[in-house]
């Protein structure tokens, strides 16, 4: 029997997923596979390990849940800790696979994987030449087949962005997925490698952390649920964003988002599930505005290919960076002259999550004030972040560093952002004095 592989890597959910929906929409036998991939867990170029014991936690939580939610639908997911190119021709063999559906990804190191994959298929299996990949954009709010310009036309500028979209083009509904007969149940002997697999020590979540939820597709429609529905917190989003403490200054949608257990769109829907039974504010309008910021970088990265990822950034500007490696530890360690600069770093290296307000600052304190190659900031934050998302991550910092999308090209104040956003200084003593709290 031919047998269908859904080959999952940042789309880590069963609602709401093309890629699934389409690899179980002709009948024929599916199976899933993740793999964590070993080269996502060694140091890279600026010798920060790509991911971090955050991160990798929260993935295994989230591959857990996964297995969990596929298993509902009959679907067995097969997880390996090892390179894709070893994993896929052996199951192309052992099942007989003879499609390969797949998110597409457009960044370098993700076409890198697949090309690899493809090459030791043809490699190693001669009739796998004929093994079908279908692989499909899966992780925007407005879709790329839908939105009134050329990629290569993106704006520079965000607000011409959302002005072109937000009116005219409308968000797709969301997909479900059928329940698969018994019959497509496999063997399936694999196991989901734990954080001393992956080179991590076993830790607890700090007690002081604003995001401490598990990571997976279950937990993510829950704090939904409680954010809009429970609590209805999503009334005051904008009011509470650009807070520091605490888990419900802002949704705290990222970490999911960036890697699929949860679409932009089911979010979309809910906020006007959210208008319609309760209340339409500038607070619900707002939450729909981050997630069009979401979308506006990963169409600049889709336009402008790996040049989010060269010093010069998309603008080509040659400004002359350091690598002081002092002051690159005195920002990684929260040893530089700015308390709020230095308690957010801290907040990062305790939990892997730091607030909106203070990426922009520290960020902005590395690259203007410092002046150092932003490229290592943005690196340092790919290695911490629970949400890291290459292409936020990277458009972020090219805008904060003056070579992607600022027009303006600012320097954030960071003694007068903290007498504005920690007017009595609670975060900074959180962070710099936690005996106190």
């Amino acid at each position: 029997m031919k047998t269908n592989l859904v080959w999952f890597r940042n789309d880590l959910r069963t609602r709401d997923n093309l890629v699934l929906n389409q690899a179980c929409s002709n009948g024929t036998k599916t199976i899933a596979v993740y793999c964590f991939d070993p080269r996502h867990f060694k140091a890279d170029t600026f010798g920060f390990k790509k991911t971090e014991k955050y991160r990798a936690k929260f993935l295994i939580e989230t591959v857990i849940d996964l297995k969990q939610q596929l298993n509902q639908l009959n679907i067995d997911l097969l997880v390996f800790n090892d390179l894709p190119e070893n994993i896929i021709p052996k199951l192309y063999t052992d099942y007989r696979i003879t499609d390969i559906y797949l998110q597409k990804e457009w960044t370098q190191e993700e076409v890198n994987t697949e090309l690899e994959v493809k090459k030791a298929l043809v490699a190693k299996v001669f009739e796998a030449t004929n093994v079908q990949f279908h692989s499909f954009y899966n992780q925007f709010l407005f879709h790329p087949e839908d939105i009134n310009f050329e990629v290569s036309k993106t704006p520079q500028v965000f607000t011409a962005f959302r002005k072109k979209l937000e009116k005219y083009v409308s968000i797709r509904e969301e997909i479900s997925i059928e329940k698969q007969s018994q019959n497509n149940k496999i063997e399936n002997h694999t196991d989901i490698p734990s954080l001393s697999d992956l080179g991590f020590d076993t830790f607890e979540t700090h007690p002081h952390s604003a995001f401490p939820y598990r990571g997976g597709e279950t937990e993510a429609l829950h704090r939904m649920d409680n954010y809009f529905f429970n609590t209805k917190k999503l009334g005051f989003y904008k009011k509470t964003r650009n807070g520091l403490v605490g888990v419900d200054y802002s949704s705290k949608f990222s970490p999911w988002l960036a890697n699929g257990s949860i679409s932009a769109r089911t979010i979309y829907w809910n906020v006007k599930q959210f208008e319609k039974e309760h209340f339409k504010n500038q607070s619900t309008y707002w939450l729909i505005f981050e997630l069009i910021w979401r979308d506006y970088f990963k169409y600049i990265s889709l336009k402008h290919g790996n040049e989010i990822f060269k010093l010069e950034g998309i603008l080509q500007k040659d400004y002359d960076w350091s690598t002081n490696e002092n002051h690159i530890q005195k920002w990684i360690n929260g040893e530089t002259h700015s308390d709020f600069v230095n308690a957010n770093m801290i907040e990062l290296k305790e939990t892997g999550w730091m607030s909106n307000r203070g990426r922009q600052n520290v960020a902005s304190y590395f690259a203007k004030e410092l002046e150092l190659d932003w490229r290592i900031g943005a690196a340092h934050f790919e290695s911490l972040l629970i949400d890291y998302d290459v292409h936020s991550n990277y458009g972020n910092w090219m805008y904060v560093a003056g070579v992607g999308n600022d027009p303006r090209d600012r320097k954030f104040n960071v003694q007068l952002q903290a007498e504005r956003y920690d007017t009595n200084g609670k975060f900074r003593k959180l962070w710099l004095q936690p005996s106190l709290f």
